[in-house]
């Protein structure tokens, strides 16, 4: 298949790479993103054949889960389960930017990201782009845009050169990082166990993570295999020469993309070259423009959606703000209601109860 790159310095053309790349998503397909680290390779996240997409164009085994970046921290209670007010807090402090956190995931999710253990690692990008396209979508599971073992890609083009025609489309917005500078991997924090451990050091240090919640406890040195929280290997050791990512963790934050908080937006006009056989959208440059209030309170309620269309229920088993719903009604035909019983609720109507 062909590929095509949108240059989302221009407002055209973003506009036109989004909704591509929503188009793609819900086909079971990939795209590259830019994030506020390095570039993603991205799938639905409730898409299996999606990530399974994603981990071959890597040259992953189900054992390296990806990470799942979310939009807004409205959207943790449809995903994470028993989040405890440590995590909250840490959320509150350091979403958007370069913090992932290992979570229990919804027993209710139909979601299949790999050996997850039961827990999930979400996390908001500081990048306007990767964010417009996470409303748009939902919440997807994000990698860094590298075959493994392979540096982390800093531009679409490089991206591009690694993963070619295994991914449909590249949103294109300049390159990441500082030239001549490693990526800065996001700090994973364990949320699953009584207090939050550090399992990766990154983007956001220690005594900052302290300062906000002193409980939070250093961890051990990377190292292979499970770690602490029991969660598998969210944090394995990272492959030389590759942007750390946890070596199987489902969510470990996203892309490789795995972030530093650093914002996003590259040079205009300076996004990579186009792969061979790509096209591009013609159009005007103009600034970006971030997601507003509204459409945060848009991916709150398309969480809700997602776990209910996760579940296979009429309606999901937790509302964005925690409360716990009462029970479903029954699947199938309902009784009809007693005489007594309709007369009321038609006076109540009629205000006349």
């Amino acid at each position: 298949m062909s590929t095509t790159v949108y240059d989302c310095s221009n407002v055209a053309e973003r506009a036109a790479g989004l909704k591509h790349a929503a188009r793609a998503l819900a086909a079971d397909g990939c795209v590259v993103l830019p994030t506020d680290t390095v570039y993603g390779i991205g799938a639905d996240a409730f898409s299996a054949r999606g990530v399974t997409g994603l981990l071959a164009a890597k040259g992953r085994t189900r054992a390296m889960p990806p990470p799942v970046l979310i939009a807004h921290a409205g959207v943790l209670d449809g995903l994470a389960d028993e989040v405890s007010e440590d995590a909250r807090a840490l959320a509150r402090a350091f979403w958007p930017g370069g913090l992932t956190l290992i979570l229990h995931a919804q027993p209710s999710l139909g979601w299949d990201l790999g050996e997850t253990r039961g827990t999930v690692a979400l996390r908001v990008p500081d990048d306007d782009v990767a964010r417009a396209l996470l409303i748009e979508t939902g919440p997807l599971a994000v990698s860094s845009a590298n075959r493994t073992g392979r540096p982390a890609a800093t531009t679409a083009d490089e991206a591009a050169a690694m993963l070619g025609e295994s991914v449909e489309l590249y949103l294109d917005d300049g390159p990441r990082g500082e030239p001549g500078t490693d990526p800065v991997a996001s700090t994973i924090v364990d949320c699953t166990g009584e207090a939050p451990v550090v399992v990766r050091h990154g983007a956001i240090p220690l005594q900052r993570l302290r300062e906000v919640v002193p409980a939070v406890t250093a961890g051990d040195p990377p190292a292979a295999g499970p770690q602490p929280g029991g969660t598998g290997s969210h944090a394995a050791d990272p492959v030389p020469g590759e942007a750390p990512e946890p070596a199987a963790a489902p969510g470990t934050d996203g892309v490789g993309a795995d972030g530093t908080g650093a914002g996003g937006a590259g040079p205009a006009g300076g996004g990579p070259a186009q792969p061979a056989g790509t096209t591009v959208p013609a159009g005007g440059a103009a600034p970006l423009r971030g997601p507003g209030p509204a459409a945060a309170a848009e991916d709150q309620h398309l969480a809700a959606t997602l776990v209910a269309r996760s579940a296979g229920a009429p309606a999901p088993a937790v509302d964005q703000d925690r409360a716990r719903r009462g029970p479903q009604a029954p699947a199938g035909p309902q009784p009809p209601l007693p005489v007594e019983e309709a007369a009321r609720l038609v006076a109540r109507g009629l205000g006349t109860d």
